[in-house]
């Protein structure tokens, strides 16, 4: 999986540059909680609800509702702030 892109993918508005990927798993394994970066890995590399349902052992509704909420993280801007590079 291709952390850049699918932070790319989920972001509204970023302005700069983002870390290397190295960092940027750093960075979201610090900000996310343990299921919610299990669940954003998951739900970006191709898996189903139905596949990660049999790995997390929650409901759909609730698999979805804490991948909103970790796309709801990523747009926020103290944690968009620690994803970009500093000049």
């Amino acid at each position: 999986m291709n952390y850049t892109e699918a932070v790319l993918s989920n972001i509204d508005k970023l302005v700069g540059t983002l870390k290397p990927e190295r960092e940027l798993i750093e960075v979201l394994k610090r900000k996310f909680t343990k299921k919610e970066f299990k669940i954003f890995t998951a739900f970006e590399s191709g898996l189903t609800v139905e596949e990660i349902q049999d790995d997390i052992k929650d409901d759909e509704d609730r698999i979805n509702e804490i991948y909103q909420a970790a796309i709801k993280k990523l747009n926020q801007e103290k944690i968009k702030k620690e994803l970009i590079e500093r000049d």
